[in-house]
Order: structure tokens, then sequence, then C-alpha cells
């Protein structure tokens, strides 16, 4: 009798899991917006999506951006949340290949909405001031392509570099202006300066004249200088009311390599699920380094086996099973 009990039990947890990972997020949540300060689904509540974010779209990342590699994130990392990280400037980007990085891009999202997941289209561009009129053409084109989908969140400037929060929200006010001709409801995601760190300074001061604007932060893990400075300054923007929104995050340094300090990072995630923060963990490549989730030659199309996958990998992708519910 109790072998069939302890059987039970076993084929109960494959169905719970299985069940996990076969949710329709988009169904779940619908169109999400920004209520007091939060992000929050149909119902109100708050959505907490957690997921991957796919490397920059050129070197040893591009060739993961296909609909195999996003099937296998969905149904075995058991995401809900993919960012798809448009690489602009470096050799190789949107600014040299604009059709192929778009064509790309928009082959990943649209894989993403398939799922029923909820997708970032991320400017992934540390100088996005510096190409505005570029980002403002393609976000019109990303605006007229989804409009009417609400899984898709518009993330308009990726990390910042030093410069002045006024020239970051000058930017934005008129990317988002373009954006909202044709989408009136998506969040669009500001980043802030130093990396996406200073967000206590956009807190402070944030954009008006729109709704449903939303905030990155960014953090690594076990980098010496993102401790419990840093956390404070988030939870000082939380405490203001800035509607914050982690788009990227890694278990290791700032460089994307060094140490992974588990330690740490159990911390930092910890503090996303205390303050019910959505969050895309970077990244999908399998560069060696600390924050790559595979190892060098894992396969371009899913399917990775535990050996495939770096401790980065195999805790992220824990992780993700374990709350994802």
């Amino acid at each position: 009798m109790m072998k069939k009990y302890k059987l039970l039990a076993v084929l109960l947890l494959l169905v719970n899991f299985s069940f996990a990972q076969h949710i329709n997020w988009l169904k779940r949540n619908g169109a999400l917006k920004v209520v007091g300060g939060k992000i929050v689904n149909k119902h109100n509540a708050e959505p907490q999506l957690r997921g991957i974010s796919m490397s920059w779209s050129i070197w040893n990342g591009k060739k993961y951006y296909n609909p195999d590699v996003v099937n296998w994130l969905r149904s075995d990392f058991n995401i809900s949340l993919l960012r798809v990280s448009m690489a602009v400037q470096p050799d190789g980007g949107y600014l040299q290949f604009p059709e192929e990085q778009e064509k790309l891009v928009t082959e990943t999202v649209d894989a993403a909405v398939k799922n029923g997941l909820y997708v970032l289209i991320d400017w992934h561009d540390h100088h996005a001031d510096e190409h505005l009129e570029q980002s403002k053409a393609f976000f019109t084109r990303m605006a007229k392509r989804y409009a009417g989908k609400p899984n898709i969140i518009y993330e308009i400037f990726n990390e910042p570099e030093k410069i002045e929060w006024q020239v970051v929200k000058d930017y934005a006010k008129a990317v988002i202006t373009e954006i909202r001709k044709y989408d009136r409801e998506n969040i669009i995601v500001v980043g802030s300066p130093h990396w996406d760190q200073d967000i206590d300074v956009a807190a402070k001061d944030p954009i008006k004249g729109f709704t449903n604007i939303a905030y990155s932060f960014h953090f690594y893990a076990s980098d010496p200088w993102h401790q419990e400075g840093l956390m404070k300054r988030a939870d000082e923007a939380i405490a203001l009311g800035l509607p914050v929104f982690v788009t990227e995050w890694g278990v290791g340094e700032a460089s994307g390599d060094g140490k992974f300090d588990r330690e740490k990072t159990d911390k930092w995630f910890a503090w996303l699920e205390r303050n019910k923060l959505s969050w895309a963990n970077w990244n999908v490549t399998d560069k060696k380094e600390t924050t790559a989730l595979l190892e060098p030659g894992a396969s371009v199309n899913g399917k990775w086996t535990t050996d495939m996958l770096t401790p980065a990998g195999q805790y992220i992708r824990t992780q993700l099973i374990n709350v994802n519910r």
C-alpha cells in the first residue's frame, strides 16, 4: 500500500510540473498596466514575470535566436518572459545591418508571442541617445506590427552609460511619443543612467504625460559594487512609487564574468521575490563566462541536457521551475 501512495505522489508531482510548464502566461495575466506605482495584470494583481534574456543578437548569442530555443525555454526552463536583445551599435549590429537584425528579432518575438509569453523588445544600446532617429523608426515599425498584442513590452534604452537623467528622459519622451501613435496601451520600459543603476534619480523626476511607463533596474548579484548600497537605491525608488522592472540581472559580476557567489545571488533573488519584481536573467549564450547559461558548443536548437548548462544555467533553470507556478 505504501508503494502505491509513493507512486501516486510521484505521478502528481509530474502532472503538476507538466502543468506548470504549459501555462499560457498571456491568458493568465492578460494586458499589463501600471497602477499606483506597480505593474499589474488584468486582475489588478502583480504578475511577477520571470524569465531569460537572450544575449546580444550578434557574436555567440546570435545562433540561439530561433523558435526552437524559444520553445525550449518555455517548456524546459518554464519562463513566462523572454527578453530579445537586439544589438544596435557594435560591429554586425542594427546600425550596420538593420534588415537582418530586424528579421532576426521579429521572428524570435513572434515565437514568444505564439507561446503565450511576454516579450521585451530590447534596443540593446549603451548610446541610444546618439541614435534617436534610428530608434524612433525601429519602434514605430514595432508598434505598428505588434499593436493589439498585449504580451509585447518595449524596452527603449538598454543601460545608458555616464549621462545625465535629463538626456535619457528627453530621448525616452521622443521614442514614447512615436510608439504611442500606434500602440497606446503596452508597457514601455525606460532606462536610467549608469547602466540602469540610478533608478533612484529617475524616481525623483519621473516621466509625466504618458501611461503605462516602467523603469528598468539592473544588477549583477556577485559584483562587490552591486550590494547593499545598490539595493538601497532600488528600495528608495520603489518606496517613491516608481514602477520597477528588472530587465537584466546576472549571477556573476558586471563584466559578465567573475565569481558566482551563491550566498549573494540567493540574497538578491530573495529581494526580487519579496518585492514581486518581474525579471529577465542574463543570458542565452555559450560564451565562456560566468553569466552565460550554456556551456560552449551547446545545441543551437534547445533540448539542453544538464551537462550543456553552466552552473548559472542550472541555478536559474531550477529557480524558474520552482517559482513560475
